[in-house]
């Protein structure tokens, strides 16, 4: 009989109080596979929609479904020709389902090594939301000297796309709640108030035009978008496809690569990015982790403490 393990997972779709821990098989390391041990598990809207009865492209749910889609901690087992990892090395990573847990296995090409001085809570909750906004600023050919608008920019992805927005050079303007302000200011960008009156406000915050814009809040912001950036190619949301078609803008997914997620880890380490977590929760309060994610308010990332806490390896 297999070891079991602690996980959260769901018996049926529907609400967030489906989501409680239990007992399950402990994953075993496949060929080119690892298991980690994880410390901390991000948490995104997109869990709670998986719970509530959407299947990501691809994906199948098999009940009970343990969900999570981001880790860090240690590798516990190291599969057939998984290479460049052993038992003990520090890492974050990547899977559509199964991270809240505690040990996952993942095939060794989407995980990678946490830099030294960057913090558990950091690495667990950098995959997600960074992998997507570093995506986007690739997709929108987001350069130094250019003025981008990022709609939700207290959010998740918000937080990380003004911050590498801004390392390239460029000028951002974010909107957000009155109460996000100081915040959106503090990573670099010009707040402005969102609601009836922005398309005004955004002009005036941005005097000499904006060249692309990221929707990461939905609300229709892309009727604000299509009337400040002529080039619908360059602007993109990662909330609302069914407006993104009807309007010709870009509907972004995010390129999920151990590369990539390297490149953003080692940002994190050199101090030029940082990862907001506003509430970190254990495990056996999953279901709260996703109540918070669905208000669509609050400052970048929940996190869950799956281990022993969220500090530095």
């Amino acid at each position: 009989m297999s070891a079991a393990m602690r996980a959260a997972a769901i018996d049926s779709f529907g609400p967030a109080e489906n989501l409680t821990v239990r007992e399950v098989p402990r994953p075993v390391a496949g060929p080119g596979e690892v298991v980690v041990r994880v410390r901390v598990a991000g948490v995104q809207l997109t869990d709670a929609a998986i719970r509530g009865g959407w299947t990501p492209p691809g994906a199948s749910i098999d009940f009970p479904q343990v969900l999570g889609n981001e880790f860090a901690g240690t590798v516990s087992a190291v599969g057939p020709g998984a290479r460049g990892f052993s038992v003990g090395d520090g890492v974050a990573g990547f899977r559509v389902l199964g991270c809240y847990a505690e040990y996952v296995n993942v095939p060794a090409d989407q995980v990678a090594h946490v830099p030294p001085g960057v913090s558990w809570l950091t690495a667990g909750t950098l995959s997600a939301s960074g992998q997507t906004a570093h995506t986007a600023l690739e997709r929108l050919d987001v350069r130094g000297g250019q003025t981008l608008l990022v709609h939700g920019a207290a959010g998740g992805v918000g937080t990380v796309a003004v911050q590498l927005a801004v390392a390239r050079g460029a000028r951002v303007v974010g909107t957000a709640s009155a109460a996000n302000h100081e915040y959106v200011r503090s990573l670099g960008a010009v707040p402005v108030e969102y609601g009836a009156g922005q398309l005004g406000r955004v002009r005036a915050a941005a005097p000499r035009g904006v060249d692309a814009a990221l929707d990461a809040a939905g609300h229709d912001n892309l009727l604000t978008s299509v009337e400040l950036v002529g080039d619908r190619s360059r602007i993109g949301t990662i909330v609302d496809a069914g407006l993104a078609g009807a309007l010709g803008c870009r509907w972004i997914t995010s390129d999920r690569s151990a590369a990539r997620l390297r490149e953003l880890l080692d940002l994190c380490a050199s101090g030029e990015l940082t990862v907001t977590v506003r509430r970190a929760l254990p495990l056996d309060e999953a279901w709260r982790a996703h109540l918070d994610v669905e208000t669509g308010h609050g400052r970048g990332k929940v996190a869950l403490l799956v281990g022993s806490g969220g500090g530095t390896p």
